[in-house]
């Protein structure tokens, strides 16, 4: 896999690489694919289960006011290994289903884990003509702590870490199609 080796490089920060957008059969497509830096990756190695919070947002451009969010999914992903046993596995959690899958090695449970691919937002015929882009926003949460101590240590973040990015913007204009 091509993007093996960047996992196997040394990224000296969480990033997302890339966020592709395709409008196919009146649908809007989005593809991206996270990478890890090297604590996230040794941790994983260690043992570590580590839970990866994907947020794809479909936003409208407007000139004068702020952009207007349209729609949003939300995709969980639950990254496990255990090194003595050298398994792998990744559980994923989008629209009310649960899909566990296993892996061989880690670079495998990786690059599926960290890659979402040809996700479907919505219809660009529920849309209004005009210029949008994707926000992709990807964050590990620390291990939840009990309600009540979250009201008292309110100040204590939530997640481990918190990246974003946007596409480049696309025109919709469903009254030309």
């Amino acid at each position: 896999l091509a993007l093996f080796s960047v996992f196997v490089g040394d990224v000296c920060s969480n990033q997302i690489d890339n966020i592709m957008v395709r409008i196919n059969n009146d649908e809007i497509y989005v593809t991206t694919n996270f990478i890890p830096d090297s604590n996230f990756i040794e941790s994983i190695t260690a043992g570590v289960s580590k839970e990866v919070v994907f947020y794809i947002d479909l936003f409208r451009i407007w000139n004068v006011w702020p952009n207007e969010f349209v729609k949003g999914a939300k995709i969980m992903r639950i990254l496990k290994s255990d090194p003595i046993k050298r398994e792998y596995s990744v559980i994923t959690f989008d629209n009310n289903q649960t899909i566990e899958k296993r892996f061989k090695d880690i670079s495998g449970m990786l690059s599926w884990g960290l890659t979402i691919t040809d996700y479907k937002i919505t219809n660009i015929k529920d849309l209004e003509p005009g210029s949008y882009f994707i926000k992709v926003t990807v964050e590990s949460n620390i291990k939840r702590l009990p309600p009540f101590v979250g009201y008292f240590l309110f100040f204590l973040s939530q997640s481990e870490f918190t990246v974003s990015k946007k596409s480049h913007r696309f025109m919709i204009n469903p009254l030309s199609n």
